[in-house]
């Protein structure tokens, strides 16, 4: 069986009857939308996917760092007040 990842859940054909009602009753909160019991999609408030994103940006700098903190043997000295 599938995990879904949300408290609410509403089938496509009830989501397809209004929307914005199911928007306006989750209150910010993310929804699970099924078709045949399954996880079809996921209706997020904007606010949520624009940390969603935030949050993958800062794994992907998290990523870069751990990498470069590597290669700290090929780095090259300088000064900061000749920069």
């Amino acid at each position: 069986m599938e995990a879904i990842y949300s408290d609410i859940t509403i089938s496509m054909s009830e989501f397809k009857k209004n929307p914005a009602a199911v928007l306006r009753d989750a209150q910010s909160k993310p929804v699970a939308v099924l078709n045949h019991n399954k996880a079809a999609f996921y209706m997020v408030d904007p606010a949520l996917f624009e940390a969603l994103l935030e949050e993958l940006g800062d794994q992907e700098l998290h990523r870069t760092v751990l990498s470069r903190l590597g290669e700290r043997a090929n780095a090259i000295e300088v000064d900061i007040d000749a920069i």
